[in-house]
């Protein structure tokens, strides 16, 4: 069979039985536990290493307008619309040496972003700034979260190397105190929380891994100091090194063809193998991106959107790999607009789809590994929407060197262990000299959710307890009853995407405009029991069916590592594209609803 014709029922009952015979080789008994988070004994693993010394200061005790918990992209968008709604005082707090996030802590070598630079870098219309490449590096976006920053002057009250440990309600003053790591205990009359799900790293829980005598580092903390070089390449302190890299998903697939060029011999070592699409990154003009016109790169995000969402549009703006298979991101995000009709026969296509672009990622593969077993080994066997896919033209062509050995470690579920010298899989010994995880974040747990963060509102309620006995409550994913002037960004409870970065600005004008409608009918952010029902039920009365799908697929964070994802109202059924839409037209028409009187 190959990629170019869709394949028969006895074709398609044997992909079946592939798929379910590797999915088995990797499920795990311990779930999402068999990852650590870099804390207690690991806590060196979070290290930042772009700050030299931290500089010291007084505790504060004084008084904000607004407390931005996070400073990537989320929290800065969201000082940025607060600033343009008249807001003065914006306190931005980050455990990072600056703005970014993401972007501060990721500077591995290769690091680029995998959605196109002219719809994921926000604000390009307002800062008037048009990116270089098709695909940004990461120096590129982190230099531009900066100058949202300073186009916003959002460096005046902002605190860096500052971790927020506790949000206080105080019932007298009406307003939050903001506790920190650093002693602070200031006070905030909103608190807005864009704290992301992409900063913490997670560390697989290899048994002995404390044992390895060898240099080890996360690749979101890359230690320059013991490789050399920079992101673009240069890592002479590898020359004559023996490297392992655990990880081959969006990271690995981006370090590994750097690592190949400089080190003396890499160690791969695969549990799964990704997806790994054409990249075809290069240099673009004003003219290529429309770039020529007021309000040309929200035209183009907009676009990008529609198709990603599932939305009937026209001409396709961006043309890349994510465009070219949007049909099948169906399983992928919560929130994408379903077809109404036929179910059983819209299910159908949608596996023959899925099968031909599956075979011919399996076929690309095959074209450009040399050694066939090696070709084997990396083909992934499993549906399009089980993982993220990932891009890239030097990923498979690395495999080809003489210095690059691909380790497959499905059979025994992992790496087996760790010793002072080396990896052990299926009984065999790796030594090495460094030990590089790129086992990526612990998506979708900020430190709201984990409870790192507690927050408590009236009457001394955690917010956690209060999910727990009652269910995730909320209005529109923003606000709780019972936490006044508490704003929340992210996914939950309303609209995901694969450009993430979009979906955080329309948050952002939807925090700054519930600020703006509480100041000026002096009135708290605080929706009812009854519109929290009213949103709850709504989620509940599209919600997807999807469980028995993630149930089949190779283990990852989308199913937590095999054991599923549950049907619920997590999220917004009907897309993003028509999320944005409901919240333009309630905020003209319904604000009342998110707010308490005083």
């Amino acid at each position: 069979m190959t990629s170019l014709h869709p394949p028969t029922p006895d074709e398609l009952t044997a992909l079946r039985r592939r798929y379910r015979h590797e999915r088995e080789r990797r499920v795990r008994p311990d779930g999402p536990g068999q990852y650590l988070g870099a804390e207690a004994e690991f806590g060196f693993y979070a290290a930042d290493p772009y700050v030299a010394e931290v500089a010291g200061r007084e505790p504060l005790r004084d008084t904000v307008d607004v407390a931005v918990v996070g400073g990537g992209f989320g929290g800065i968008l969201a000082g940025a619309r607060l600033r343009r709604q008249g807001v003065e005082r914006v306190r931005l707090v980050d455990k990072g040496g600056d703005f970014g996030g993401t972007w501060y802590w990721n500077r591995y070598p290769g690091v680029h972003c995998d959605i196109e630079s002219h719809v994921y870098l926000p604000m390009l219309d307002e800062t008037g700034y048009v990116p270089e490449w098709k695909y940004a590096p990461g120096e590129e976006i982190r230099r531009h979260a900066v100058r949202i920053a300073r186009a916003h002057d959002l460096y005046a009250d902002a605190l860096f190397s500052t971790t927020v440990t506790a949000l206080t309600w105080e019932e007298s003053s009406g307003t939050w105190i903001v506790a920190t790591d650093r002693g602070d205990a200031f006070r905030a009359r909103y608190v807005v929380t864009g704290t992301g799900t992409m900063t913490e790293p997670k560390l697989p829980g290899i048994p002995g891994v404390q044992e390895f005598e060898g240099h080890t580092f996360h690749t979101s903390r890359w230690d320059y100091a013991y490789t050399g070089g920079t992101p673009r390449g240069g890592l002479t302190g590898l020359a004559d090194k023996r490297v392992g890299v655990v990880g081959t998903g969006a990271t690995g697939v981006q370090v590994i063809p750097v690592l190949a060029e400089d080190a003396g011999h890499v160690y791969v070592f695969q549990r799964t193998p990704s997806t790994v699409d054409v990249r075809g990154n290069r240099r673009t003009t004003v003219r290529d991106v429309g770039a020529d016109h007021d309000g040309w790169a929200r035209e183009r995000r907009e676009n990008f959107l529609r198709i990603v969402s599932g939305e009937e549009c026209g001409e396709d703006l961006v043309a890349d790999g994510w465009t070219a298979s949007a049909g099948l991101l169906e399983k992928l995000l919560p929130s994408f607009s379903r077809p109404d009709g036929d179910r059983g026969a819209f299910e159908a296509a949608y596996e023959i789809a899925d099968a031909v672009k599956m075979n011919a990622m399996r076929d690309r593969v095959a074209r450009e590994v040399a050694d066939p077993e090696t070709a084997e080994r990396l083909k992934p066997w499993y549906r399009y929407a089980c993982k993220r896919p990932t891009f890239s033209d030097l990923y498979y062509p690395a495999f080809n060197r003489d210095n690059v050995t691909l380790v497959d470690t499905a059979d025994t579920h992992g790496i087996e262990r760790v010793t002072g010298s080396g990896v052990v899989v299926g009984g065999t010994e790796y030594a090495l000299d460094c030990l590089i995880f790129a086992t990526g974040f612990s998506v979708g747990v900020s430190g709201i959710h984990s409870g790192k963060l507690p927050v408590r509102g009236r009457g001394g309620a955690l917010l956690l307890d209060t999910w727990a006995r009652d269910g995730v409550r909320t209005l529109h994913g923003f606000t709780s009853n019972g936490f006044p002037n508490l704003i929340r960004m992210g996914s939950l409870h309303n609209a995901s995407s694969v450009n993430f970065t979009h979906i955080l600005d329309e948050q952002a004008v939807h925090a700054a405009a519930l600020v703006a409608a509480a100041e000026a009918a002096g009135a708290l952010v605080e929706p009812s029991r009854e519109a929290e029902d009213a949103w709850i039920a709504l989620l509940a009365e599209g919600a997807p069916d999807h469980e028995w799908f993630h149930a089949e697929c190779t283990p990852g964070y989308y199913n937590r590592e095999g054991r599923g994802r549950p049907n619920g109202p997590t999220a917004y059924p009907h897309g993003a594209v028509a999320f944005h839409a409901l919240l333009r037209r309630w905020r003209e028409q319904s604000m009342d609803e998110a707010l308490a009187p005083v």
